[in-house]
């Protein structure tokens, strides 16, 4: 499959992070910013159907400087690996590639071959679900990671002490990528790697679910979720921005949740709600 690379000249980390969750309603599926340029990956096919949305965004926002670029699927390891480094999350967890020298002192790894799935840790959002995972008490429960990609959110769960999770994606390539980075991190027999979208879970029962995706599918799946969120659950959200916090807590709360966590980075956030049990006080 062959992708486009969009290369957007942007006046600093704000503009980036406001064009990427923008563009993240489309079908890019990956960003990466460096030395001025955000570049953001689409399949080539995908692109004839939302090119003239991503112009209009791009008008919007005032961008002049923008250009579309196709890149031959077989170029793609190469280029992630050139620009993949380890991430550290507070010292606690390195995520990184299996070309880079393990950890001495992290209290665990997650190994990412880095592909064309998001989840590699490099972004606010994921770094900050780790972050809320690391500070969670999952230990022998079942979980959902909504929007799996490489498998990362999963995976932490797991060394966190996650009895079992089932990791969904609707990306075909996501999917293949998730079983190949769980059988890296030894977990493929406590994760289920599942392809599909939300119809996927139906019927299905969770302790906890991780879902890092984007506002508008979160929205709008919500009810999805909450019907296999067992009480007594924690919903796990990120991969919107700030602004959008009020919203989503609406949302949330509207259905019986409250706000149990929250975390902002680089004008992004991440929120975790606990699902009371019909008639409990808060």
């Amino acid at each position: 499959m062959d992708y486009i690379e969009l290369n957007i000249s942007v006046e600093g980390s704000e503009q980036a992070e406001i064009l990427t969750a923008e563009l993240s309603e489309l079908p890019f599926d990956s960003f990466v910013t460096e030395r001025g340029v955000l570049k953001a990956y689409i399949p080539q096919a995908a692109l004839v159907d939302c090119k003239e949305e991503a112009d209009e965004i791009l008008s919007r926002y005032g961008v002049t400087d923008a250009r579309y670029v196709q890149i031959e699927a077989q170029n793609w390891n190469a280029l992630w690996e050139s620009n993949f480094e380890p991430v550290d999350v507070d010292g606690r967890v390195l995520i990184r590639a299996p070309f880079h020298a393990p950890s001495t002192t992290a209290e665990f790894e997650v190994v990412i071959m880095p592909k064309m799935s998001f989840g590699t840790g490099h972004h606010a959002t994921t770094k900050m679900m780790v972050q809320m995972i690391l500070d969670s008490h999952l230990e022998g429960l079942h979980g959902l990671d909504m929007g799996s990609g490489t498998g990362v959110l999963a995976i932490a769960a797991c060394k966190c002490g996650a009895a079992s999770l089932d990791a969904v994606d609707i990306d075909d390539f996501a999917y293949e990528n998730c079983i190949e980075n769980l059988a890296t991190n030894s977990v493929s027999e406590r994760v289920v790697p599942m392809l599909g979208d939300v119809r996927a879970i139906e019927g299905r029962r969770y302790d906890f679910i991780l879902a890092n995706i984007n506002r508008n599918i979160l929205l709008g799946d919500m009810d999805s979720y909450l019907r296999t969120l067992n009480d007594g659950g924690e919903l796990f959200v990120s991969g919107f921005l700030d602004a959008d916090v009020e919203a989503m807590c609406r949302a949330v709360e509207s259905r019986g949740l409250t706000l149990h966590h929250e975390k902002h980075v680089g004008g992004w956030a991440a929120l975790s709600f606990i699902k009371r049990a019909v008639g409990e006080s808060v």
